[in-house]
C-alpha cells in the first residue's frame, strides 16, 4: 500500500473534512423541513425544532394532501415539467446538432450570435414584451392555455446548447462517414448516431431543463393569468403570504400554519429525489463532455 506524503494526506484530510460539512449543509435544511411538518405548533413558535420533530403530529401532512387546489397545481407543475422538458430537449439537440457540423455555412457566426445571448442579455421588459408577443401568436391559432405560453416561449438555452454542440463534436467523424457510407440520411445519422454516443451530456442537459420547469417560479407568476393553471411554485408562495398575515393567538389548530408551507415544499421535492439518483451517473460525465473541448 502506497504511503501517503504529510502534505497529501492534509489535503486529503481538508479535502473530506470540508466536502462532509458541505453536504451537511445541504442536507439539514431538507430534514428540518420534514420535522417542522411533523412538529406541533407550540413547538414551531417556540423556535425548538432544530433537528427531530416535536410533539409529533401528522395534521399538517393531512391537511397539505386534502388541498384539491394544491393538486391542481402540482398537475400544472407536472405538464410544464413534462411538456417544457421534451420541447426543450427536441430545440436543443437539433440546435447542437446543426452547429456541431463543420460544414454549416455561416457556423462561426452563428455559433457567435448563440453565446452573445448569454453575455448579454435584452433584460426583463424587452423578454416580457418578447413572452407577450408570443401570447398573442398562440391565442391567433386558439391556443389560450398561459401553460403553453410558457412551454414554447422559455424553451431555449444557449449554454444547454452549447453542451451538446461540444458533445456532438467529440463524437468520432468515422463512425458518421461509415453511417453515410450504408446510406444513412441527416435524421438516422443523429438518432442512430449521434444521440446514443451522447447520453451523458442529454440525460445532464435534461435534468438542467427539468428542474428549471419544476421550479420556474418568476415568469410563471407573471404570464399565467388565471389561477387554475399556476405552476405549484406560485401556489406556494401565494400560501406562504397567506402565512405571514396570520395571527398567532387566532391559530387553533395543533399545526402551525408554517407546517402547511413545509408540506407542501416536502412535497415539491419528492419527484426531484426520486429522479436525481438514475441521472446522477450520467451528470458528471455528461458535464465534462460538453465543457470540455480537445
Amino acid at each position: 500500500m502506497k504511503r501517503l506524503d504529510k502534505s497529501e494526506l492534509i489535503f486529503k484530510i481538508l479535502a473530506y473534512t470540508l466536502t462532509t460539512f458541505f453536504a451537511i449543509c445541504c442536507l439539514y435544511p431538507f430534514i428540518y423541513t420534514v420535522s417542522a411538518m411533523f412538529s406541533s405548533r407550540d413547538a414551531i413558535n417556540a423556535g425548538i425544532v432544530v433537528l427531530l420533530p416535536v410533539d409529533f403530529q401528522i395534521d399538517a401532512f393531512i391537511s397539505v394532501i386534502e388541498d384539491k387546489q394544491f393538486w391542481i397545481c402540482y398537475a400544472n407543475t407536472l405538464f410544464l415539467t413534462f411538456y417544457g422538458t421534451i420541447y426543450s430537449m427536441l430545440i436543443s439537440i437539433l440546435g447542437g446538432y446543426v452547429l456541431s457540423k463543420k460544414k454549416l455555412l455561416f457556423r462561426k457566426q452563428l455559433n457567435f450570435l448563440l453565446v452573445f445571448t448569454m453575455w448579454f442579455s435584452a433584460g426583463m421588459i424587452p423578454t416580457y414584451l418578447n413572452y407577450k408577443a408570443t401570447r398573442d401568436v398562440l391565442e391567433g391559432v386558439g391556443i389560450f392555455d398561459d401553460k403553453w405560453l410558457v412551454v414554447i416561449a422559455m424553451g431555449i438555452s444557449a449554454f444547454n446548447i452549447i453542451i451538446l454542440r461540444n458533445a456532438f463534436e467529440a463524437v468520432p467523424k468515422e463512425i458518421e462517414e461509415a453511417a453515410v457510407v450504408d446510406g444513412a440520411n441527416e435524421f438516422q445519422i443523429l438518432t442512430n448516431v449521434y444521440i446514443p454516443m451522447s447520453k451523458a451530456a442529454i440525460a445532464t442537459v435534461g435534468l438542467f431543463y427539468g428542474i428549471s420547469r419544476w421550479n420556474g417560479y418568476f415568469w410563471a407568476a407573471t404570464m399565467i393569468r388565471s389561477i387554475i393553471q399556476q405552476p405549484l411554485q406560485v401556489y406556494i408562495k401565494y400560501k406562504l403570504d397567506e402565512v405571514k398575515g396570520y395571527d398567532i393567538a387566532d391559530i387553533t389548530t395543533p399545526y402551525a400554519p408554517e407546517s402547511i408551507i413545509y408540506g407542501m415544499i416536502f412535497c415539491a421535492m419528492v419527484p426531484i429525489l426520486l429522479i436525481y439518483p438514475y441521472i446522477q451517473k450520467y451528470f458528471a460525465v455528461g458535464v465534462n463532455l460538453g465543457g470540455v473541448k480537445e
